[in-house]
């Protein structure tokens, strides 16, 4: 449950500062200091510390007011991008949340356009963090119940914002949780109470009917696990009806199927992970659950278009059943697949999952995974990288990582990649031992199995980064969300 927000376009008063207790401003950037509440204390401090007023743009100042408020002052730059703002915000209420308040005040400052943006990252970055994740500890801290926005007022309630920070917490709270949490079984009840309370509709494919259809590259990472709770799940959100609401023949809206990764536990099968790479493979689920999170954040806008989530939920075990190299296994499209390695489980349950998304005619798909270690390597932890189908739609993916805060690289991935999953017993290669480039071989992989379908695929190497990123405090981020979010709204522009 998100904190209760409350709006006052009119400026914060110093009466009202010195009550708040835990309080944010924010102001533009300027040659010199404005006469703000609290400026007297805050030209004392950054005296005593010797900092220039250029400083509070690049760290903020925490001052303790008369009365026992602790102000956070912080500057931001008129042209910073969303991914900066939100940085600095971050930074800033880090100093704040810190002391786990139960109420927070942010107060804005400025021209009103940028009074708009300052408290939008404000508001975001403070609804964003203020859920306590899944924790089994024995002391749980306070939580934040109420966040006062004085300096701009919206409107509308920071309805988009809100919906946005529900669909990051929502994905970031499945991933955390640990594999004796979130089993398969477990997340697929997990998902028909989403579907309730979102309302979805939601389609099983259980193991045994996998099996029946010929998804063998799916089943091949699923029959390792004793409890064949494994399944590929079909959520379905259809807009507001009457209102152009994208399904086919009622509007204008895009069709776009979204399709998540959700390995609940990766142990490598029977190529074993050493103990240090099996450490935190609870969160190979992540695509799973940002496919849920953009879902959640969709429904919460009500926005006019359709909707599909596609989720691969298994378990990589190493068990007597467990799947191993050099078997050759057929997938649902009919491609014959030589097993390689079985720590590359991912590709394979995408593969079946991806040809069930395309069967449906959507105008696209967006797929989201944990995949590679190799993406992990070319970009670390603080962008995601990203492949397309076309330059259009790598603009798209470009400029909804702008537009978003989440950062992308668009990769290459030419056919002459191919030559190094040539297989001299199967259709394709599952990999290359050789692991080089292996972030592009597979996406030349899963391009076999969305046909003509415009495609997007995110390999998700930014989903924790230790510290933080961007708006969000934790290691595990929700990276995604709002750019699928993003990416949306770049959709129904051009629709």
């Amino acid at each position: 449950m998100l904190p209760k927000l409350t709006e006052n376009k009119q400026e914060i008063t110093l009466k009202v500062l010195q009550e708040a207790g835990h309080a944010l401003l924010l102001l533009p950037v300027s040659k010199s200091l404005p006469e703000v509440p609290g400026s007297v204390e805050l030209k004392a401090a950054m005296k005593r510390r010797d900092l220039k007023l250029d400083a509070l743009a690049k760290s903020p100042v925490a001052v303790q007011l008369p009365g026992g408020t602790l102000a956070v002052y912080a500057m931001l730059k008129a042209d910073a991008s969303t991914f900066e703002a939100h940085e600095q915000v971050r930074r800033a209420l880090a100093l704040l949340l810190a002391e786990h308040p139960k109420a927070l005040t942010l107060a804005v400052f400025g021209e009103a356009e940028f009074a708009t943006r300052a408290a939008e990252a404000a508001v975001y970055t403070a609804l964003v963090n203020a859920v306590a994740l899944p924790s089994r500890k024995s002391k749980r801290e306070a939580v934040l119940k109420t966040v006062r926005l004085f300096g701009h007022q919206s409107g509308d309630g920071f309805a988009r914002v809100q919906a946005l920070a529900e669909g990051n917490v929502l994905t970031r709270s499945l991933t955390v949780q640990g594999p004796d949490e979130l089993t398969p079984g477990v997340y697929r009840k997990r998902i028909k109470a989403l579907a309730k309370q979102y309302g979805w509709t939601v389609e099983e494919y259980g193991f045994d009917k996998l099996k029946k259809m010929g998804a063998g590259a799916f089943c091949a990472v699923a029959q390792g696990s004793p409890a064949k709770d494994a399944a590929i799940v079909r959520i379905s959100y259809k807009g507001p009806k009457g209102k152009g609401s994208g399904v086919r023949g009622q509007g204008a809206g895009k069709s776009v199927a979204f399709v998540g990764k959700g390995i609940c536990f990766d142990t490598g099968g029977h190529n074993l992970k050493p103990a240090k790479y099996m450490q935190g493979m609870h969160e190979d689920m992540n695509g799973s659950a940002v496919v849920l999170g953009i879902l959640a954040a969709a429904s919460k806008m009500k926005l006019p278009v359709a909707l599909e989530g596609w989720v691969a939920l298994a378990e990589n075990h190493i068990s007597p059943e467990a799947y191993r190299q050099n078997e050759v296994i057929t997938a649902l499209n009919g491609t014959t697949i030589e097993v390689v390695h079985t720590d590359a489980e991912g590709r394979m349950v995408l593969a079946d999952t991806l040809t069930l998304a395309a069967n449906s005619k959507p105008d696209l798909i967006a797929d989201f995974a944990t995949l590679t270690g190799s993406m992990h390597y070319a970009l670390g932890s603080r962008m995601s990288g990203v492949f397309a189908t076309s330059s259009a739609l790598a603009h798209q993916a470009s400029r909804a990582a702008i537009s978003s805060g989440e950062r992308i690289v668009v990769f290459p991935y030419p056919e002459d990649y191919d030559s190094n999953l040539d297989s001299t017993v199967a259709d394709v290669k599952q990999c290359s031992m050789e692991g080089e480039a292996d972030h592009i071989l597979a996406t030349r992989f899963l391009s076999r199995f969305v046909g003509d379908t415009p495609w997007l695929h995110m390999d998700l190497s930014a989903h924790s980064c230790k510290g933080g990123l961007g708006a969000v405090m934790s290691d595990a981020n929700g990276f995604g969300v709002a750019w699928g979010i993003a990416l949306l709204d770049g959709l129904q522009a051009k629709a």
